[in-house]
């Protein structure tokens, strides 16, 4: 199966953009649980979603979304020459396999979280034992999830030291790269907070 990956770039291409559209679904199958009523018990400060750029169509449950099907096209075009670059150019198809793992690997991590909200939102709108309330600050839920990245990264340094897959270590890298991204975050987020709390400097 893998020499499949060798001859054509479009098992890398479908595999990826088939994750990256379960991802997309997934979102607001969740948000959509989470405004029915999951997040009278969860609740995240701001939006639900976490990637700024899709936040407006995440909050709105927009289903169709010039910006999810553009990142598709562009991320899928990139996969193209990536995979023209290595396997005809240069011929180096670990650089195509590291790229191709960063890209999946990233998918499967965020799945999930998916999956875990999912059934976490059905049990607290079913009534299934979950009370109480509890609130998490921007902040918080921004390095919660830097967390999750960083220990999905460990996992996958794991399998990398076990078996040298350049498709593993991509998801490594990428990993620590979202994770630190979203530290980055919460880091400008509490820095926003304290200058708007600076007489003066309230939003107009």
């Amino acid at each position: 199966m893998i020499d499949a990956f060798y001859a054509s770039p479009w098992p890398g291409v479908l595999f990826w953009a088939a994750l990256y559209i379960s991802d997309f679904l997934f979102t607001m199958v969740c948000a959509r649980l989470y405004q029915a009523g999951a997040g009278q018990r969860i609740h995240f400060e701001g939006s639900y979603e976490i990637t700024p750029y899709y936040q407006k169509e995440v909050d709105a449950l927009r289903l169709f979304s010039p910006r999810f099907i553009l990142v598709l096209v562009c991320a899928s075009a990139v996969q193209f020459a990536l995979w023209w670059l290595t396997m005809k150019a240069l011929f180096v198809p670990q650089l195509y396999f590291f790229g191709l793992g960063a890209m999946v690997l990233v998918q499967l991590t965020v799945h999930v979280r998916h999956l875990r909200n999912y059934f976490l939102f059905r049990a607290i709108l079913a009534g299934d034992g979950i009370t109480g309330r509890i609130e998490y600050a921007r902040p918080v839920m921004l390095r919660m999830s830097a967390v999750e990245l960083f220990a999905f990264a460990a996992a996958y340094a794991v399998i990398y030291l076990m078996t040298a897959s350049w498709f593993v270590l991509g998801g490594v890298v990428v990993c620590i790269s979202v994770g630190i991204n979203h530290r980055q975050l919460a880091r400008k987020h509490v820095a926003d907070a304290v200058t708007s709390a600076v007489p003066g400097n309230e939003s107009v």
